[in-house]
């Protein structure tokens, strides 16, 4: 099928809607049910630029970039740009010790629910059986389809399958290499590096029409119900490109029968027509739509390097129980290896994630927000990239969910950090303070099924926890909701 063909094709999905490429028709678009309550994905960075090990997964760009410590780290390492390149990189990324079904089994210990790996990165090298490229992981390096069967050994393990493509960046990506001598402009491999372009300008319609259809392409192969993209596109030239994405991809969707998501950042489509993402980032309050926090376990690189600045379990634990109680979804990034193994500090942090939500899961998985977010003395950074160093929560800082169904209505207080005397005081819980909404019926703590002594008084609940900690990081209160009696103080000592 010739690309005139296939835009033919596209444009008939689109033009049998239900959605138009409009923004008026895309503001139709809801967020489905599955990612609202999902709370936490896995991201995967992982490509040729996990061969170098160095810097970061910009490895690709900034070996050409005179004056970049991977410059002279290549030239030391593999000798001039000119002599080796980045393509010399594909052979040893062999993918040999690479296990999809264990990958799945570890992302669904840790208690995720979606998976969303790079089908394509800035470097233009398709992790999948591209029909738009020879610079594939199906032709090259593995010799095997590495997207296609994690998506299938994911669905096997019930978690909801995505994709993200990073290809808009790649106009300009591979620019330094003109600059100096390289292989960057090689006939042999123009094909891989081009377009090679200024920043500066804005991609042309060849370009534009290439990285279409390679969107398309990831749409109709693996079916995504998640759609991640990166910065770039939010430049003029993809605007009306991206309303045929989503209409094509939400018409599709419909014929699926499933709910899909298409994830953006800062300003690239219109508020309600996706979802808005904020990368490494936070917000200051509750979002009135659902969003993501992309973040990685690292926070030198997304992509696997020898020097590794980790986070702990207990810092991506606190994004976690911040974001969602902001009515958000974290995407947690991990780096494999170029052989295709996950590092072990990875794993044990993945692990550690799953043991605590198989305690606290009840205050996270299909939670909505409360009232209020957070309480407490400790002030968070909103915005873009926050996560340069560790916030120092306190045990008098709390984040709040909550759940209504047929049990009744359910509030939840994660303070993320155990008291040193065992006393939790929640101030929002107080009967002075009104946002209960009705009287506290009953008070216990996740993963505690002792008895618990607690009450109620204007200026705050009033727990004593355990003395066996339910998990190392934090502690969740559970408040069961009634009918407030007019008058009446709550205290008890309850099972």
């Amino acid at each position: 099928m010739t690309d005139q063909q296939d835009l033919e094709r596209i444009a008939a999905v689109i033009e049998t809607g239900p959605y138009s490429d409009t923004w008026e028709s895309l503001a139709a678009y809801e967020v489905p049910r599955w990612f609202a309550e999902a709370k936490f994905g896995i991201f995967l960075h992982w490509g040729v630029y996990s061969v170098p090990a160095f810097g970061n997964e910009w490895y690709a760009r900034h070996m050409y970039v005179e004056g970049r410590p991977e410059f002279e780290h290549h030239r030391a390492t593999y000798g001039s740009q000119d002599e080796f390149g980045y393509a010399d990189f594909i052979p040893s990324f062999t993918a040999d010790a690479y296990d999809p079904d264990a990958w799945a089994q570890l992302f669904r210990e840790a208690g995720a629910q979606f998976v969303v790996p790079v089908a394509e990165h800035h470097d233009g090298f398709a992790m999948y059986d591209s029909g738009r490229s020879r610079w594939k992981a199906t032709a090259m390096g593995p010799q095997r389809d590495v997207l296609g069967e994690l998506a299938e050994s994911v669905r096997r393990q019930s978690m909801v399958f995505g994709a993200s493509s990073h290809r808009a960046e790649h106009w300009w990506f591979m620019n330094g290499g003109t600059l100096s001598p390289s292989d960057v402009l090689n006939p042999a491999t123009a094909d891989f590096y081009g377009p090679a372009q200024s920043q500066a300008m804005q991609p042309n319609d060849q370009f534009l029409i290439d990285w279409f259809l390679r969107t398309i392409e990831i749409i109709d192969t693996f079916e995504p119900q998640v759609l991640w993209f990166d910065w770039w596109i939010e430049q003029p030239a993809f605007e009306p490109w991206l309303r045929k994405i989503a209409a094509y991809y939400y018409n599709q969707a419909v014929r699926w029968h499933r709910g899909v998501v298409i994830q953006y950042k800062y300003e690239a489509f219109r508020p309600g027509t996706a979802v808005y993402d904020i990368e490494r980032g936070a917000l200051g309050g509750i979002h009135p739509t659902v969003w993501q926090n992309d973040t990685s376990v690292s926070r030198n690189s997304w992509s696997w390097i020898e020097d590794h600045d980790y986070k702990s379990a207990d810092e991506i634990l606190a994004e976690l129980v911040d974001v969602v109680s902001k009515n958000g979804v974290l995407l947690l990034n991990l780096g494999p290896k170029p052989d295709g193994t996950i590092a072990e500090p990875e794993q044990q942090l993945l692990q550690t994630i799953g043991r605590w939500l198989g305690v606290h899961g009840e205050a996270i998985y299909g939670t909505r927000p409360w009232q209020i977010a957070a309480e407490g003395p400790t002030e968070q950074r909103s915005g873009y990239f926050t996560d340069s160093s560790a916030t120092r929560y306190t045990a008098s800082d709390f984040r709040f969910t909550s759940r209504k169904g047929v049990e009744g209505e359910f509030l939840y207080a994660t303070a993320l950090d155990w008291p040193a005397d065992g006393q939790l005081r929640v101030a929002s819980f107080g009967s002075n303070a009104g946002l209960v909404g009705g009287a506290v019926a009953d008070v216990t703590v996740l993963g505690h099924s002792g008895e618990l002594a607690w009450s109620v008084d204007p200026d705050a609940l009033h727990v004593t926890l355990p003395a066996d900690r339910p998990s190392s990081f934090g502690v969740t209160v559970r408040v069961e909701v009634a009918p407030a009696e007019p008058g009446k103080r709550r205290t008890g000592f309850h099972l």
